[in-house]
């Protein structure tokens, strides 16, 4: 005896998509900061601040970000057309934030070896432009964090552009610090120094951000849950007595689903178990799509399944 549980997903509305509904504040901070990204590259070229552009490759890292949480909340609440995306296109948000610890790295790279490189060197660096570069850097990363603060409470895409930025605006901090030191000191070292901690702390990021991107596409069990938690919960569902093929992954940042089968006791309500054991999951473990198939006794077929 079978009962399942399903839902179409062929798409969101901006109403009920929250990341949607903060659209417009991804797309102003997208501007400022892509915009800002171009001077801070072109003035760090020019002065010869490694530190200013290793924090310019920090910012286009945001600016990918910022980018890909626009058009993937663009792209979930986008009706699918062809049928085939059962679950919609929420996965386009993973693909993006795996595509932004891609160019992290490579950034994080970059500046590690041109700071290695430059290790025992006389460095001559402009701290004026540096230091004004460095100060705007800070007054638009502060405005886009403003802007962003709002919209992180209600969206975990939304949120994790604003944590982008929040890290950005530590880069902006280190290149004000290193021009402070530099006119302090008379020594240019300290913009290679600086420059190589931006790496390291980009670098970092980007490892941290790319299991988290390999944890959702290996349909792992989403962070903080325990699966011997969730199978308990279903085992405690009046009727039921068993609990097997238990599934439960990430479709998409706060977007958890889960499958089950659940091994009825005699004479118990599939209907009534199949409710509970929904209400269960949602409520005691924040999943809000569960497909739960409910038996009479153990099928053998499920026991014969080699994987």
């Amino acid at each position: 005896m079978g009962v399942g549980h399903g839902h179409g997903h062929a798409g969101g509305t901006t109403t009920g998509h929250a990341g949607g509904r903060h659209r417009w504040r991804l797309a102003i901070s997208f501007a400022m900061i892509a915009a800002f990204f171009v001077v801070e590259l072109v003035v760090g070229i020019v002065s010869g601040s490694l530190a200013l552009i290793s924090d310019a490759g920090h910012m286009a890292a945001d600016v990918v970000a910022l980018g890909a949480a626009l058009v993937a909340t663009k792209i979930a609440t986008r009706e699918d057309s062809t049928g085939r995306r059962t679950y919609g296109s929420y996965r386009a948000e993973v693909f993006a934030s795996g595509l932004a610890a891609l160019m992290m790295l490579g950034v994080a790279v970059y500046v590690v070896v041109e700071a290695i490189g430059r290790m025992g060197e006389d460095v001559d660096v402009e701290t004026g432009p540096m230091l004004v570069v460095g100060l705007l850097g800070l007054l638009v990363n502060v405005a886009a964090l403003l802007l962003l603060r709002a919209g992180a409470k209600d969206s975990l895409n939304v949120k994790g552009a604003y944590l982008e930025v929040v890290a950005d605006t530590a880069g902006s901090v280190g290149v004000l610090a290193a021009g402070g030191l530099i006119l302090a000191t008379g020594n240019g070292v300290w913009d290679t120094v600086v420059a190589f901690l931006i790496g390291g702390f980009v670098a970092v990021r980007a490892v941290v951000l790319g299991r988290e991107v390999l944890a959702v596409l290996g349909q792992h069990v989403p962070a903080g849950m325990e699966i011997e938690a969730v199978t308990a919960s279903l085992a405690s569902v009046d009727g039921v007595c068993d609990v097997h093929d238990l599934h439960v992954w990430t479709l998409t940042s706060g977007m958890n689903v889960a499958t089950a089968h659940l091994v009825l006791s005699e004479g118990a309500d599939a209907t009534v178990a199949l409710r509970a054991g929904q209400a269960v999951l949602r409520e005691q473990h924040q999943i809000e799509h569960a497909t739960l198939q409910v038996e009479g006794h153990r099928s053998t077929a499920c026991d014969e399944v080699s994987w």
